[in-house]
């Protein structure tokens, strides 16, 4: 692409407040061979202003006398005012004060008038558009860079060698709720919430000097954990100085998704196990329970009988955890979805469990929105549900120091039901299996609870999420469409 410098005319404004300092600078420049040159005038500090800011010009030359201003104060005002042509400071009198005052206030050039000619101007109109050209696309360049910086989905950062943040765009606010000024300067990796995940994240990358596809948590504002990727690399500026940037992508959503997706699979399988051991064992144990009852009729002898007595009792025991087990499996099916308030529903599970409350001296904190919040439910199996994590929560926290908190805050997308306790929390390991059936940390219990709870759940496309903390509590989130 033809440089202006090339066009066919090149227009040339000369700010001096005196005219024959103009035609002696004037015919300078339009003697420069092989060049079309327009040469305009300018004498009055608010007209050049004027024509500076409106780039209606090629190039300028400005003396640095002007009266009560000066040229340096009109550089730096058209500057200011978005002047991108090159400006060269013109003067009577060099000095080295006045060159390097001139240079770091953006002039592109500085000449003293005693000393011009044909063959310095020449160089120096062409030095500076050719400058010039290359300023204005690194500068569309930037332009471009910036907006796919500020725009993109992803965080974008870019710190110092030892991870202080120097720049990093508006996504970050979103993912972790901090606002920009607040993470400027800060450690990028006192965001992780893994202290081992820091310590690998800064070895890696101080020996190999990039890090692709890291999967790390980062810890929001308010405490929620993040599963981000981490994609860096060590970089070299300008002064020689190494800085990281890299990549954040928020890999949240993908991650409950495949959790939730995992949960529904061993669910499904599950059932399909239990069914299958269901018709294998009720088969042979309704032939024991008939035996049984044979036997008893027949049976003189009172130990005999009592024995008999404890094979009946522990035969229909099984049968009824057959049952139970089947019921569990089956929770899903038939689903009848009709709109109906959050609200009622959660103060039915309150009232089917307030006995439990009252006997253990719990406090129940209950927080509703003014306006009732309606989501397509099968009424009598979320509140079971509901139900079912209530009493998980009564039965965590200590008698007479528990509090459970309830509350139904709808947000931008979604209706969401929290059910807080602060009892003994779970550990990490057992929140890895929190939703298995039959996996219970409770003496006399059979872990249906928590699967069938999220059975439904899930029956009614709606997602749970669980935070716990050993020693402080839990709470369960889940998160219903809206309907209006």
């Amino acid at each position: 692409m033809m440089n202006r410098f090339n066009a066919e005319v090149t227009r040339v404004l000369i700010v001096d407040d005196d005219e024959d300092d103009f035609f002696i600078t004037a015919d300078y420049i339009r003697t420069v061979p092989g060049k079309n040159f327009v040469v305009d005038w300018s004498y009055n500090y608010n007209d050049a202003l004027q024509k500076l800011s409106s780039n209606s010009h090629d190039i300028y030359f400005v003396d640095y006398r002007l009266g009560i201003k000066t040229g340096m104060d009109l550089l730096m005002a058209a500057i200011a005012r978005g002047c991108e042509a090159p400006i060269i400071l013109l003067t009577g009198k060099g000095t080295q004060e006045i060159d390097v005052k001139a240079m770091e206030s953006g002039a592109y050039d500085y000449l003293v008038k005693s000393e011009l000619n044909t063959e310095k101007l020449e160089r120096c109109i062409r030095y500076s558009l050719e400058r010039a050209s290359s300023m204005r696309a690194l500068k569309a360049n930037e332009r471009k860079y910036r907006l796919m910086f500020e725009k993109s989905k992803d965080v974008v950062f870019i710190t110092t060698s030892n991870f202080k943040i120097i720049d990093i765009n508006y996504a970050a606010t979103e993912l972790l709720e901090y606002e920009l000024h607040e993470l400027l300067h800060a450690d990028l990796t006192t965001l992780f919430n893994n202290p081992g995940q820091k310590i690998y994240f800064s070895d890696i990358l101080s020996e190999l000097g990039e890090l692709d596809d890291f999967e790390v948590e980062l810890l929001s504002k308010s405490g929620e954990i993040k599963s981000c990727i981490i994609s860096a690399s060590i970089e070299i500026n300008n002064d020689g100085e190494n800085y990281v940037q890299g990549i954040i992508h928020d890999n949240t959503s993908r991650k409950k998704a495949e959790k939730t997706a995992l949960q529904a699979e061993k669910l499904a399988a599950t059932g399909r196990l239990v069914r299958t051991l269901a018709h294998e064992v009720r088969n042979p144990l309704n032939n024991i329970n008939l035996s049984i009852e044979q036997l008893m009729q027949q049976a003189n002898d009172k130990e005999l009988k009592l024995y008999l007595e404890i094979v009946q009792r522990n035969g229909k025991r099984i049968g009824h955890l057959i049952t139970e087990l089947l019921n569990s499996s089956r929770l899903s099916s038939q689903m009848n979805l009709q709109k109906t308030t959050l609200q009622s529903v959660m103060d039915n599970a309150i009232s089917a469990a307030i006995d439990r409350m009252t006997l253990k001296r719990i406090e129940l904190v209950v927080s509703y929105p003014t306006k009732q919040v309606y989501a397509m439910l099968d009424e009598d199996k979320i509140k079971l549900a509901f139900l079912n994590i209530i009493i998980n929560a009564i039965e965590a926290m200590e008698e007479g120091a528990g509090t459970l908190t309830i509350t139904i805050s709808p947000d931008e997308t979604e209706n969401l039901v929290k059910i807080y306790d602060n009892g003994c929390g779970i550990s990490e390991e057992n929140m890895q299996r929190l939703f298995e059936p039959y996996f219970t940390s409770k003496r006399n219990g059979m872990g249906l609870g928590l699967a069938s709870a999220l059975n439904i759940i899930q029956s009614h496309n709606a997602h749970i999420d669980v935070k716990s903390e050993p020693g402080k509590g839990t709470s369960f989130i889940i998160g219903f469409k809206k309907v209006d």
